[in-house]
């Protein structure tokens, strides 16, 4: 799997649904360039077990990350037409109904396997035929995009494991503040903490007063 840290995020454009229910075609990731941060995070599919807790839990956090000028943007391999009715199915349906982030419709398996999320490969056989091998959909892979389109942070878990959010807005503090003070984050930083400079006699420093 590609460390994509340090790198241009890949460029797609693509169906996406928005604001709950609406249609968009041709979505990128290129609106938010200069503009905000993003959380682009990927899921297996629609209609599933641990994604709908997924979804709702950045739903219920999503303020936390508007504050923070971060856009939530999730993606998956299914259709726009299957987030649109998923989108649309109550909570007790195992719906997803008030997400009004993006959900990008990754059809083609394209944005998957260019941010390397892809949990499985095309693989060629003795005759010469090309076959999908393993479960064709996404890991549950996250990823922080700086203002300049620069991947400073990526997590790609497994398919039963869910992720955190409360962990998704900590790492966004944690750039933000070394964007705006030069200081480093150190192990267990939280918002509010002391940075530490990133030289010796910084490090020195933290560490005589923990």
């Amino acid at each position: 799997m590609a460390v994509l840290v340090g790198k241009k995020a890949p460029v797609f454009e693509a169906d996406a649904v928005v604001n709950g229910g609406e249609f968009v075609e041709k979505f990128s990731l290129q609106q938010y360039l200069g503009k905000k941060h993003v959380i682009f995070f990927f899921y297996p599919l629609d209609f599933t077990f641990v994604c709908p807790t997924e979804l709702l839990a950045f739903q219920e956090k999503l303020a936390d990350f508007e504050k923070r000028n971060v856009a939530v943007v999730a993606c998956s391999i299914d259709s726009k037409f299957s987030h649109w009715a998923w989108l649309n199915t109550e909570k007790n349906k195992g719906g997803i109904k008030g997400v009004k982030y993006p959900i990008v419709s990754d059809l083609s398996k394209t944005i998957s396997a260019n941010f390397d999320v892809l949990a499985g490969e095309w693989v060629y056989d003795e005759d010469g035929s090309i076959n999908f091998e393993g479960g064709p959909v996404a890991f549950r892979g996250l990823f922080l995009i700086d203002k300049e389109g620069i991947i400073r942070h990526q997590v790609v878990n497994d398919l039963p494991l869910g992720r955190s959010i409360d962990e998704a807005i900590r790492i966004v503090d944690a750039l933000q503040f070394f964007e705006q003070n030069g200081e480093v984050c150190p192990a267990n930083w939280h918002k509010g903490d002391e940075g530490m400079k990133a030289d010796s006699a910084g490090v020195a420093d933290y560490l005589s007063k923990h």
